[in-house]
């Protein structure tokens, strides 16, 4: 997976869609942070791909996702933890297809 520490991390109010990797929306200034109960935090790399998110709430992390990318750009890994802390990897080829799970049927 990407290091998403060396970017500096952005914030955001919420996100649209339901594919992968999620699409940020309605960017925060920090100083606004401290007003909200529930809020994004976003990593990008050098290229502006989203490579980590944490979606936080009253100050706890509730998820957290972790993107890495083909060369091509196309999603190649999602790493999501739940709010269990339960981690859940997805796998795409160069295409963007999900590939199936090796332990899946």
């Amino acid at each position: 997976m990407s290091d998403s520490t060396a970017s500096v991390p952005r914030y955001f109010l919420t996100y649209s869609g339901v594919s992968l990797p999620l699409n940020l929306m309605n960017e925060l200034e920090p100083e606004q942070i401290g007003h909200r109960n529930t809020y994004f935090l976003g990593h990008f790399d050098a290229s502006q791909r989203l490579v980590g998110l944490q979606k936080m709430v009253y100050g706890e992390v509730e998820m957290e996702h972790r993107y890495a990318y083909h060369d091509n750009g196309n999603l190649k890994r999602a790493e999501i933890t739940d709010s269990e802390g339960e981690l859940n990897v997805l796998d795409f080829d160069e295409h963007g297809i999900r590939l199936e799970s090796a332990d899946a049927g």
